[in-house]
């Protein structure tokens, strides 16, 4: 065991595995303390680690945790991860978002404390923490997790004796929430979406919004985070199991009947394993495949000796209906190079003479190119063009 930089210990992953182990009663504090490390150090993990292109796995896995025992645990990282990293304050509030749709009482808890944040930022004239928690309020109400009049109030507030960083607080905000405000003309936010289309993950009929005013009188409940001994700690695991199969699904006791099945059900398992195949083929969004499919157009166009090799190795690969426009990246590889190589050229010149398809996908990615011109350096500009 080492000590922590926060006076706590460190306990290696082995270590807290093999302790759990050791101990015969799981109902005994000390099991109670063991897992309640476990769930604090797990929902840091998937709170950290969470991105735009991985959040529908990691929900999966935070629902699999015993979360409503850490509502103050689950809190304070999502908290302090936005605070950390501002720019991903969107899929923070994708998460929370998510979540609340099975807890509301976590995603008001977590409400109530950026909105006690605000306050303090506000009163200490901390900007830097004033912008990020603001923009954390307007994602929240994107997401229609927190109302849209906490938002108006906030701007009231900070333009009633308006000064320069009050003011560029409130524009900040105007800019994160106003393509939801319905009385604003919504062409003026085209270049500033209330939610990504991968972060719209909650439906409408599941969306729960908690109405929280700035001059309400709001209790933090500090003492979620703390450790609670609970004396009913095995049969409140079971309750929560039971809850977990509801929400996630009965895949992991379907998985354990499985290996335990006899010979006499080969024809039941075929007709599951075909079901569960099916389903994948739904719930698969992940975008794996299209990742991997712009990978090996990549090497394959890097690793060609010339144009006609590498052209005879794209028509080689299966394109679904639609993904033709992947094989334009042969223009950003083109961007890429510190000169222009007319192998890109050709290479191109020969696709769109085989099919229009190519030609058409080709000229929209001019007209992106074009949009986006003021942003290309001269060595990508040159190359492009």
């Amino acid at each position: 065991m080492i000590p922590g930089r926060t006076g706590g210990i460190y306990i290696p992953p082995f270590r807290m595995a093999q302790m759990m182990r050791d101990v015969e009663d799981k109902s005994s504090p000390e099991y109670q303390r063991l897992t309640w490390d476990a769930l604090k150090k797990s929902i840091n993990g998937l709170v950290n680690k969470v991105n735009a292109t991985n959040i529908k796995n990691i929900v999966t896995e935070l629902f699999a945790e015993y979360l409503v025992r850490g509502p103050g645990l689950f809190c304070q990282s999502c908290i302090k991860s936005q605070m950390a990293s501002p720019g991903f304050t969107d899929v923070f509030a994708a998460l929370v978002a998510v979540v609340n749709t099975k807890f509301p009482e976590i995603g008001r808890l977590l409400l109530v404390r950026v909105v006690l944040q605000l306050k303090r930022a506000y009163k200490r004239n901390d900007k830097p923490q004033l912008l990020a928690i603001t923009k954390f309020i307007a994602h929240l109400v994107n997401q229609v997790v927190a109302h849209e009049l906490v938002a108006l109030e906030l701007l009231t507030v900070l333009l009633e004796n308006p000064t320069d960083d009050s003011f560029e607080v409130a524009v900040g905000l105007s800019k994160s929430v106003g393509q939801c405000c319905r009385t604003c003309l919504l062409k003026g936010f085209m270049g500033f979406p209330a939610i990504r289309p991968e972060l719209d993950l909650v439906e409408q009929e599941d969306q729960f919004t908690h109405e929280i005013s700035l001059e309400d009188d709001l209790d933090p409940e500090t003492n979620l985070r703390c450790f609670p001994g609970k004396p009913n700690f095995v049969e409140d695991e079971k309750a929560y199991e039971n809850l977990k199969r509801s929400i996630l699904g009965a895949e992991s006791s379907e998985d354990e009947e499985g290996s335990d099945a006899t010979p006499d059900d080969d024809e039941d398992e075929e007709e599951s394993d075909e079901e569960d195949e099916e389903q994948m083929e739904i719930r698969d969004r992940t975008e794996t495949n299209l990742v991997n499919l712009r990978r090996t157009i990549y090497w394959t166009i890097m690793s060609s000796v010339d144009f006609e090799e590498a052209g005879h190795k794209l028509m080689k690969i299966k394109l679904e209906p639609g993904q033709e426009m992947e094989l334009c990246i042969m223009l950003e590889c083109c961007s890429q190079e510190r000169t222009y190589l007319r192998y890109y050229g050709l290479l191109g010149q020969r696709f769109c003479m085989i099919n229009k398809v190519y030609e058409e996908n080709f000229e929209k990615c001019f007209v992106q190119q074009y949009s986006m011109i003021h942003r290309l350096g001269t060595n990508k500009l040159r190359n492009a063009a």
